[in-house]
């Protein structure tokens, strides 16, 4: 399903400054805190989320010690949620960035996918992975979430379906995990998939 309006910088600033933010769980997702957790020590290793929203993925791995996090989005509320929440995040790692246009001049070792997919022109998703693969290293890593469902409303979000998304990553990616996600968060439980894909050389 195509969206009945542009999905840009503006559209997106609206809903913050509206308060139409459903997609905002108000915490880190319980997948994500999980693989973080199986990470090892904390080090330097570059970490971007883009579409990060307000950030609940970017202040756990902060508060654990990251140093190399970054976040990027296209609305202002977003990024500034994140500042005052954690005020001692480093400005200069929030980016009021269109992820498409981002050319960064270091690649990055992981990138986290929380909701930002499912956001974009579902015409965009080939152009996501392409772009994922573009900012990671050779062998940096693609971590989050997908939806693998349909939604009855139009869209954002959007929804589809695991064999629709492998044909997206599968030129770019190995697929270490990609299976559904078996600790969601209730209201997406039997909904998501976990995916850890790992950028190919």
């Amino acid at each position: 399903m195509q969206p009945t309006q542009k999905l840009d910088a503006i559209y997106w600033q609206g809903r913050y400054e509206a308060g139409q933010t459903g997609w905002d769980t108000g915490q880190i997702t319980p997948p994500l805190r999980e693989y973080f957790m199986q990470l090892s020590e904390p080090d330097a290793r570059r970490i971007l989320i883009p579409g990060a929203g307000r950030g609940y993925e970017a202040e756990y791995l902060h508060g654990q010690g990251y140093s190399q996090v970054w976040v990027a989005d296209v609305a202002p509320d977003a990024l500034a949620a994140l500042q005052t929440r954690v005020p001692n995040f480093p400005a200069d790692h929030l980016l009021l960035q269109d992820f498409f246009a981002f050319a960064p001049t270091e690649p990055f070792d992981l990138l986290v996918e929380q909701t930002f997919f499912c956001a974009l022109d579902p015409a965009q998703r080939p152009n996501y992975a392409r772009q994922c693969a573009a900012l990671l290293r050779p062998g940096g890593t693609l971590v989050g979430l997908l939806f693998d469902t349909e939604f009855s409303q139009p869209g954002p979000p959007f929804g589809g379906s695991a064999a629709e998304y492998r044909t997206y990553f599968e030129p770019y990616f190995d697929f270490v995990h990609f299976a559904p996600a078996y600790n969601s968060l209730k209201p997406r439980q039997g909904r998501e998939l976990f995916i850890c894909l790992r950028r190919k050389s």
